[in-house]
């Protein structure tokens, strides 16, 4: 027998219906974060610290969440390419970008014009410390400070390598020469490997960068480190003074380079927070403190908030730096 619904319960079941349709789908019915694979976009190559802590962290957010997370790199553009991909995506929390402080700053200047826009397209999720970068003197630079190397600088032909113009390793030569009035050429590479074996070889007569990537020169006894930034020693090379202690005050030696986590502009700020929370729980992690270690670097993961605080108050220091210069943009 066919049961055939009533006028009443027709209107009544059609209403319900109508109203429904009328919700956002995420009040019907919404998954919870995350419930499908992760994908991470690392803006820089394989093999380098960005990406060892987009695999290692990745490893920590699938661990705690149980879904899987892959790592792309795609390199280029000084991040760009990377950049502008993720500010494609979804804001839905599943794809995520692991850059560094270029990308997310000092692209602003070496560009013309960028496919992205990094004060309004990321939310930010958390911040990295990328560790001081020594300033290292050849072995044979009759120098183990400051004052020795710049006494030494006005004497002879010097040429000071970078990781790259534009960067914190040609900010630091610049703000050198300012400071002791000196004419040092900067020599600028395509990352690191070079430029540290050309100090390693005496090529150059120095050059400053991360410290494992320059571990070979130093452990080898080719070179010395005589100097690092910021107002804090490194622990792994305590009896080194700071820029800011032996008496190079400029801010170039007082800001930071970074590593950070951003996703899409419009993520939805509890995701954003369950990431952000993960970051830091991850950063006490037996893995996360050996990668520290080996890279010499003294902190973990910051939290969102740190990340939005050090952008508003540094980001605008780095800026004028680089713009100081003096650099064509591309």
């Amino acid at each position: 027998m066919t049961v055939r619904p009533s006028r009443r319960e027709v209107l009544r079941f059609g209403s319900v219906a109508v109203a429904a349709a009328a919700l956002p789908a995420t009040a019907i019915a919404q998954a919870p974060w995350p419930s499908k694979p992760i994908r991470i976009i690392v803006g820089y190559p394989a093999g380098g610290l960005t990406d060892t802590f987009a695999r290692a962290y990745g490893d920590f957010i699938s661990q705690k969440t149980g879904q899987p997370v892959s790592v792309e790199n795609k390199a280029g553009a000084s991040g760009a390419i990377a950049a502008e991909q993720v500010k494609n995506a979804a804001p839905d929390g599943y794809t995520l970008m692991w850059t560094i402080s270029t990308t997310m700053i000092m692209n602003k200047v070496l560009f013309k014009k960028l496919p992205y826009d990094p004060d309004k397209d990321f939310a930010l999720i958390s911040w990295m410390d990328a560790g001081h970068l020594p300033f290292i003197v050849n072995k044979n630079v009759p120098a183990k400070n400051l004052a020795e190397f710049a006494a030494y600088a006005r004497n002879n032909k010097v040429s000071v390598g970078t990781y790259g113009a534009g960067s914190y390793s040609h900010v630091a030569v610049e703000a050198l020469n300012r400071h002791y009035g000196l004419k040092m050429e900067a020599v600028h590479y395509r990352g690191e490997a070079p430029m540290w074996t050309d100090v390693m070889s005496g090529a150059i007569q120095a050059g400053s960068g991360s410290f494992a990537a320059a571990s070979s020169v130093l452990q080898s006894g080719n070179g010395r480190a005589i100097a690092v930034p910021t107002k804090e020693r490194m622990k792994k090379l305590p009896d080194v003074g700071t820029f800011y202690e032996q008496g190079v005050t400029d801010i170039a030696f007082q800001v930071q380079g970074f590593i950070c986590l951003v996703g899409p502009a419009g993520m939805p700020k509890e995701i954003v927070k369950k990431l952000s929370d993960m970051m830091i729980e991850a950063g006490k992690s037996e893995r996360i403190q050996k990668i520290l270690d080996t890279f010499g670097i003294d902190r973990a993961a910051q939290d969102q908030a740190f990340f939005e605080k050090f952008m508003a108050e540094q980001g605008p220091v780095w800026i004028d730096l680089v713009k100081g210069l003096n650099l064509e943009p591309q």
